[in-house]
């Protein structure tokens, strides 16, 4: 599970600083997996919170788009944009849930321990899965190393024979052997 805070601030050019935007700024965050699949693509205010959950290891992309080229007056402003990313068991508050779920103090750190579980598990996984893939980029480089290695070989070889045949009838048309 990950979790997003943003918030946004627009450059006030007579003040020189940046000031809260307006409630008419608006973000779209748009969260694609590592196989460029859309997972989250919404449109927000200028401060809000997004969550989303993939199966996918590996790196996701989260893009924030402001609609503030829709807005004349914002045309060569600046904008700034605070985002917090919280990921993994980082991302509960546990608070909130022993509230809602009415949970014991032992209940709770029961919880805990098993989203910490789950969450050496997904990180194994993930692990396995890149040492899945190292291992086969490695033994794809080996290969071509090797028949690499063949070819030139072979060349050299060839080169060679060429190389004494050559000699051997410059040699033989100059009668000196």
């Amino acid at each position: 599970m990950v979790i997003g805070n943003y918030r946004t601030q627009l450059y006030d050019k007579q003040r020189e600083e940046y000031q809260p935007a307006t409630p008419g700024l608006g973000m779209f965050v748009e969260v694609k997996d590592p196989e460029d699949k859309v997972i989250l693509a919404r449109q927000y205010g200028s401060e809000g919170r997004f969550t989303f959950t993939s199966h996918t290891p590996g790196e996701h992309q989260i893009c924030l788009h402001s609609n503030s080229t829709k807005f004349s007056l914002f045309a060569g402003g600046m904008l700034r944009v605070h985002l917090d990313i919280q990921v993994g068991e980082h991302a509960n508050d546990y608070a909130e849930i022993a509230a809602k779920d009415k949970l014991s103090e032992l209940q709770l750190r029961v919880r805990q321990l098993v989203e910490q579980v789950e969450q050496i598990q997904k990180e194994q996984n993930y692990q396995r899965w890149r040492e899945e893939r190292f291992r086969q980029t490695s033994e794809s480089t080996n290969q071509r190393v090797l028949w690499w290695s063949i070819l030139q070989t072979l060349i050299l070889v060839a080169i060679g024979v060429w190389q004494m045949r050559h000699l051997k009838s410059f040699f033989e048309a100059k009668k000196l052997v």
